[in-house]
């Protein structure tokens, strides 16, 4: 009997300023990066702004190369800052949100801390429609459990002054995700949802996944993802 391939919604619908915030280890650094080339390819004016000074080893300045040849434009610390883990924040980001392209990743640092920062820009972003996106991965151990997940979103709300605006589910356990992690992410981000009373704006699956004959048709928008970003000591293997 002939089978009809289902299609996954990959009808993300972002524009303006979109904040991509999360825990430690929630991927969210990869999300930006991800969609940003994604959006890019749909035909929108990327930008990215980097103020994720927090982690020393997943950062999109690390990726530069890779949107500049996308042509996606990126807003970094000076180049004497890049690679400091201590505040260096570029004025043009300030001037990108006052004037943000069509559409504008910030991708801020992880927990309130790299929140913190994000806060120093309140009184420009206070009266722009912003979307600020939480990245979840409940296979973390911060975000494990949803109410450890609203317990994260609230201190990163307190620390930014911002509002999170909705989810994005990014369930995985870098090399070793597979279907099964992924439809297990769903449900708990949809559960979530619930519970904060907030969007899933869109989940990530593997590039590797997204062809699979059994993958079930999600509720939500997907970003299919590819993993940019590699720790030094395998970037140097």
């Amino acid at each position: 009997m002939k089978t009809t391939k289902r299609k996954v919604n990959v009808g993300i619908l972002l524009k303006g300023i979109v904040i991509i915030v999360g825990n430690y280890g929630s991927g969210k650094t990869e999300v930006a990066i991800n969609l940003a080339l994604f959006m890019k390819e749909k035909g929108l004016d990327v930008t990215v702004a980097d103020l994720d000074i927090v982690n020393l080893y997943f950062r999109t300045r690390e990726a530069g190369t890779l949107l500049s040849e996308n042509q996606i434009r990126m807003i970094l610390p000076e180049k004497e800052y890049l690679n400091a883990d201590f505040p260096a924040l570029n004025p043009k980001i300030a001037g990108l949100i006052r004037t943000p392209t069509e559409l504008t990743i910030i991708d801020c640092g992880g927990h309130e801390k790299g929140a913190n920062i994000l806060g120093t820009f309140y009184d420009l972003l206070k009266s722009k429609p912003v979307h600020m996106l939480q990245v979840v991965n409940p296979l973390q151990p911060d975000t494990g459990t949803e109410d450890m997940c609203m317990a994260m979103k609230d201190r990163i709300e307190n620390a930014s002054r911002l509002k999170v605006t909705g989810l994005i589910g990014n369930a995985n356990l870098i090399d070793e995700t597979d279907q099964e992690t992924v439809e297990k992410g769903y449900v708990f981000i949809q559960t979530l949802s619930k519970k904060a009373r907030l969007p899933v704006e869109f989940i990530t699956i593997p590039e590797t996944l997204m062809d699979r004959p059994h993958m079930k048709t999600f509720s939500c928008p997907v970003l299919p993802v590819n993993r940019r970003l590699l720790p030094p000591w395998k970037a140097q293997l």
